[in-house]
């Protein structure tokens, strides 16, 4: 129970950050402000700032969010985006204050920065630097116009300050305390600061900067399942060789005269090294006879055949819970391994061709859903399913577990692409309503479609689970 519940946090935790550092390093290189990148929904347990992000872990873990600036924006910007904006920038000063402070004296004393990385608060700034914030406005406001003002700036911050940090830094020392010169600029809200809140919030970005950063967070996830797998192939994964465990009678292999033990090496001439190329070799035959070279041992000693079988159409359930129709032979593994290593050009090419089969799988079982043809109380699991199949794999081995850590990666990108609102689909719903009327939708319809979206994540929610324990209930 211990494993499986590790194994799928492990999992789970490894695939929400590739998942939100695909919206980070989107928003990041387009010029948006992320506020708080979080693996874990609130209550926040940990956070620390480093630059203009605060990076933190939630106490509730099936899930993460990238928080950019300006979640919701309407017509014009108001007074709780000047509030939101104002606190980010006192957060940035206090933070360069943190890391630049000068460090203690003493051969063992740590290096500049790493004794000043201070917790966050729930607003994500540095706590416990306000007086220090205030003494240092004070400070640089008698030197206003001087020629010491910007040795002070770098000696204190690292750099010079910005045209909003110097707004805020004269409101403070003003005011002669922080709070008030935090109150004041957001009371003003100048022209200058609400321009250059619009340059860096994500509501006020143009069309097309919004689309690529919500659809990187899929695009992450899909991405980084042919590299995981390429990863795997390099280090080596465990597959079945092609010997017959159980015949079926009444099936071609059988009445072909296939018998359990047999090795199959070969199929038409062309060699067979694994379970999975011979099944492919028979899915693809069409319903054509095979020629299949076979190696049976008879005591001590082994003979080589040749056995002729023409496949007949099945109907079967892939691992997705998807039903398929197959050409098979009907022999089944007896559940002999090896681990097969790549070299690197056939770990990219065997990483993309797995890919495309299991994304191909994962649409076809998605349609299925949808049409009826796959009861969904078969094909749907949750928190408890993923758990149970993540520690039956890690008890497999590392690399068992990787597989069915890409499998996950490959669901999770394109589960979000589905035009549900709260997932990164229905935002990519919003945009291409807003690029059809030429103008977004109105922010309380908009907020009316995202409590539609959070109902009904929460009703799939409350059947997934349900039915991972009635599955474990008939066991």
């Amino acid at each position: 129970m211990l494993l499986s519940i590790a194994s799928a946090v492990f999992i789970l935790a490894v695939l929400i950050i590739i998942h939100e550092a695909g919206h980070f390093a989107a928003a990041k290189s387009l010029g948006v402000r992320v506020v708080r990148f979080s693996v874990g929904y609130p209550p926040k347990i940990w956070g620390y700032r480093l630059g203009e992000t605060e990076y933190a872990i939630g106490a509730t873990p099936f899930g993460g969010y990238v928080r950019m600036l300006g979640d919701e924006v309407a017509d014009e910007p108001g007074q709780k985006e000047a509030t939101d904006f104002v606190n980010e920038i006192e957060g940035d000063l206090l933070t360069a204050l943190a890391w630049h402070e000068k460090p203690k004296a003493g051969n063992n004393a740590p290096s500049r920065g790493e004794e000043n990385l201070t917790p966050t608060d729930d607003a994500g700034k540095p706590v416990g630097r306000e007086d220090q914030l205030l003494a240092f406005a004070i400070e640089l406001g008698k030197a206003r116009d001087t020629v010491e003002y910007q040795r002070m700036a770098v000696q204190a911050l690292g750099r010079a300050p910005s045209a909003d940090e110097a707004l805020l830094l004269a409101e403070i020392a003003s005011a002669g305390s922080v709070k008030s010169g935090v109150e004041a600029l957001i009371e003003r809200r100048p022209a200058s600061l609400m321009e250059h809140f619009r340059r860096r919030a994500f509501p006020t970005q143009p069309l097309w900067r919004r689309t690529v950063i919500v659809l990187a967070g899929p695009l992450a996830n899909i991405v980084a399942a042919p590299l995981l797998l390429v990863l795997l192939f390099l280090y080596g994964v465990p597959v079945l060789l092609p010997v017959v465990g159980q015949v079926q009678k009444s099936m071609p292999a059988y009445a072909g005269g296939i018998r359990p033990g047999d090795r199959i090496r070969a199929i038409n001439g062309h060699p067979v090294f694994t379970w999975d190329a011979l099944s492919t070799a028979v899915k693809a035959s069409g319903g054509k006879k095979l020629v299949l070279d076979i190696r049976r041992k008879q005591g001590t000693s082994a003979g080589d055949l040749t056995i002729t079988v023409q496949p007949i159409r099945e109907a079967a359930e892939t691992v997705y819970g998807t039903k398929v129709t197959n050409w098979v032979i009907g022999v089944l593994p007896r559940g002999d391994e090896m681990v097969l290593r790549l070299g690197p050009i056939e770990a990219v090419d065997q990483a993309l061709t797995t890919c495309r089969d299991m994304i191909g799988a994962l649409v076809i079982g998605f349609a299925q859903i949808i049409d009826g043809s796959t009861p969904i109380r078969q094909a749907l699991g949750g928190p408890i399913m993923i758990a149970q199949m993540a520690g039956r794999e890690a008890q497999r081995g590392l690399a068992n577990l990787g597989m069915f850590m890409v499998m996950l990666s490959l669901e999770l990108g394109i589960i979000n692409l589905v035009p549900i609102p709260m997932l990164d689909g229905g935002h990519l719903l919003f945009f291409a309503c807003e690029a059809l009327r030429g103008r977004p939708l109105k922010l309380h319809h908009r907020e009316i479609a995202l409590q539609v979206g959070l109902f009904v994540l929460a009703i799939l929610m409350a059947f997934v689970i349900f039915n991972d324990v009635s599955r474990i209930v008939r066991g």
